[in-house]
């Protein structure tokens, strides 16, 4: 087993020593992750020339007592994709559901795997943890050497490391890609990991961090006493006053054109952008929904972490517009898709949110940010039920100033409220705060103040210490970092207005995502120290995440450092630091425990889950023990400025409809996409590539000559 892996347990955990090897080089019989559940598979059925070729109703489709309204997605989103390479920090729900998952990914690479090694518990079969490696992983021994058998072994280094977490759930902590061999799918199709493998577990298996459920239903509850039928002429206003107007769409006259032509056009130039509406049962417009293809493949890099902006909803904005936000490699704000609601009820998020899973596959982010909303929260609940669902802390701060009258105006009260939210470090101390700031003014019976305590973990930081974050919430300020539309859309903006901006806007943010990309790829930060973490993040990270890290490295130098405590290769230490530079009076305590064995670290402030880098208290104590590295663990592909990403959704070349032209375009594109990234690596690729694509223009047009 490779060094460090007998210690993959997780960090702190007192009965770290209590773990027992199993054999190594074991293959295991794993069945497959079977996604069950009352699902409408995505039809992929191309454009439809009618302008109500924008929905398609399905009456075929079990309603378990309610009258539930089906659409699906069209405009050719497959229902297949490949299986995305693995990454540290995917979790699965059991380890046979990692395993499937490895195993589905090696056949369709053309590899096999087997089980390197594994550990339990002493005295209990409870598995903790495991490698997965790739079947040509080491050497033949002397004995085996002396036997006829052909060497398949090449040294590969190719693995993922598994480790059972405190959520139950199976988490990578290591990951290797790289294979020194080709592939052989045919050899790899009569390897031991993938006969084994039955009808089930051939199906497509995907992290649980990701997956909800592999097609969902877009649906809603029918409103009650149907008036009778309209058309989508009746959106702007020509409508009868029997008809409930809450129950649709707020638009002035003209707006519904406005967006029937945007989204035309739009679909007209991107074939993979994707649109969804829901009617009420008088045929008026009451929610929208739209996602470009761009969106859908940023999400694979960057949909960890997602904030759902109702900004506009909840202000009572002349748009009532949604938007999903996610945060890229620059820590730039990126848009994950946008919708229009009716009314800001249970059912519209509720559509909302499973409109926006299926275009995103059924992939669930691991934490969501939203606002301090009870129908909000009850629909995250149905629909993400795994993720980490947050509140803004920004907003539930200016609410709580909001909803305390006179005493928003004193400056002891500000004063207090933000040292128990800001500057506590333990659960008790937060408590205990909150409890004497109570009393001391007088707010025991105010009913929003307890109402808002009783959520405290949603949104005081002191609890959040487990949520990764990206760096989206600054817990020191509580500033938030990803409204989108923020200085673009007032009060007053009116429909026209918004789409003659949301163009503009959305092509200014990746085009600022290119020069940042350029800057960070053709330019070496500026050191301020010599210390060897900013060195070795300076030549990994983009710029804008290496300029927060270096931050942390300037502000290293600590007052002191203590061990506290120890229990076998974890030990705990006290940081004391000065809050202000050259103020000896006031110092602040932070405890950082550290795994040597493991080599994981882990600090009070939580700086690694917050922003996503290790704080200067972490860098301190592995300064202290000799570490010249920062741990693989602990960066983040995701900040990495090498790292190639292609904006196009996945498609397996399996799954091509052969009869769905916007299939055709998808597969093609994706492909030419991979041979553009390639060309531009160098002046040699681009004349290669430029070779290859007018070869491959000629061959096209062979074809179609044949045909004349």
């Amino acid at each position: 087993m490779e060094e460090g892996s007998q210690n993959s347990e997780q960090l702190f955990e007192d009965d770290g020593n209590e773990l027992e090897m199993e054999g190594n080089d074991i293959d295991i019989d794993s069945n497959g992750l079977d996604i069950e559940g009352n699902c409408l598979d995505i039809e992929s059925n191309g454009l439809q020339d009618d302008c109500d070729g924008m929905l398609e109703i399905d009456d075929n489709h079990e309603s378990n007592g309610d009258d539930v309204t089906a659409f699906s997605i069209e405009n050719g989103i497959s229902q297949g994709k490949n299986y995305p390479p693995p990454v540290v920090g995917m979790e699965f729900e059991s380890y046979d559901d990692a395993y499937n998952y490895y195993n589905c990914y090696a056949k369709e690479l053309g590899f096999a795997i087997r089980v390197k090694s594994s550990w339990t518990k002493r005295n209990s079969k409870e598995k903790r943890g495991a490698v997965l490696c790739c079947n040509c992983e080491g050497f033949k021994t002397i004995k085996e050497a002396n036997s006829r058998r052909k060497e398949t072994r090449t040294g590969c280094l190719a693995m993922i490391r598994l480790r059972l977490v405190e959520s139950n759930r199976w988490r990578v902590d290591e990951v290797k890609l790289e294979h020194n061999h080709l592939f052989d799918h045919e050899r790899a199709q009569n390897c031991k990991s993938h006969k084994k493998m039955d009808a089930v577990a051939k199906r497509k298996v995907e992290p649980t961090v990701d997956v909800e459920v592999r097609t969902i239903k877009l649906y809603r509850t029918s409103t009650a006493d149907p008036v009778g039928y309209g058309n989508l002429n009746s959106l702007e206003g020509e409508i009868s006053e029997t008809v409930d107007r809450s129950k649709r769409l707020k638009l002035n006259k003209g707006d519904s054109q406005i967006i029937y032509d945007f989204f035309s056009r739009i679909q007209l130039t991107s074939p993979n952008f994707v649109y969804l509406i829901d009617l009420n049962d008088e045929g008026c417009l009451r929610n929208v929904f739209w996602i470009d293809s761009r969106s859908r493949a940023a999400y694979g890099y960057f949909g960890d972490v997602v904030a759902v902006d109702t900004t506009c909803l909840s202000s009572k904005y002349e748009i009532p517009l949604v938007a999903f936000v996610g945060v890229n490699h620059h820590g730039q704000s990126i848009l994950l898709g946008c919708g229009l609601l009716a009314d800001d009820t249970f059912e519209s998020y509720v559509w909302l949110f499973r409109a926006w899973l299926t275009c995103m596959s059924g992939r669930s982010p691991q934490t969501i940010i939203t606002d301090h909303c009870r129908a909000m929260q009850s629909a995250i609940s149905e629909v993400f039920p795994r993720a980490h669902h947050r509140l803004h802390l920004s907003h539930v701060m200016q609410s709580l100033f909001e909803n305390l009258g006179e005493l928003q105006e004193s400056d002891v009260f500000q004063m207090i409220l933000n040292r128990t939210v800001y500057e506590t470090m333990k659960v008790d101390e937060f408590e205990m705060g909150w409890d004497d700031m109570i009393r001391r003014f007088g707010l025991a019976d105010h009913a929003w103040l307890c109402t808002l305590y009783e959520e405290r973990e949603r949104w005081a930081p002191v609890y959040q210490k487990d949520t990764f974050f990206a760096g989206m919430c600054t817990f020191e300020n509580g500033e938030f970092r990803s409204s989108f539309f923020d200085g673009f859309v007032h009060k007053q903006t009116s429909l026209k207005e918004f789409f003659g901006k949301y163009e503009l806007l959305v092509q200014e943010e990746r085009k600022t995502e290119a020069i940042n990309d350029l800057e960070s790829r053709d330019s070496s930060p500026l050191l301020k120290t010599r210390c060897f973490y900013e060195l070795q993040l300076s030549k990994l990270y983009t710029n804008e995440i290496f300029r927060r890290f270096q931050d942390e490295v300037v502000m290293m130098p600590c007052f002191s450092i203590t061990q506290v405590h120890a229990n076998g290769p974890v030990i705990t230490y006290m940081i004391k630091e000065h809050e202000a530079e050259g103020d000896r009076s006031n110092i602040k305590n932070f405890e950082v425990m550290h795994d040597k064995a493991g080599t994981e670290i882990r600090c009070i402030c939580s700086c690694f889950n917050f922003n996503g880098y290790l704080c200067r208290h972490c860098l301190c104590v592995l300064h202290y023990n000799g570490v010249e590295e920062i741990p693989f663990q602990y960066i983040l592909s995701r900040w990495r400025k090498d790292f190639k990403r292609l904006y196009i959704p996945e498609l397996g070349s399996n799954n091509i409809d052969i009869s769905n032209p916007v299939q055709w375009f998808d597969h093609l594109h994706r492909r030419a996409m991979q041979v553009v990234e390639e060309g531009m690596i160098s002046q040699d690729h681009y004349t290669a590539a430029w070779q290859a694509f007018k070869e491959s223009l000629n061959k096209v047009r062979l074809v179609a000559d044949k045909h004349v």
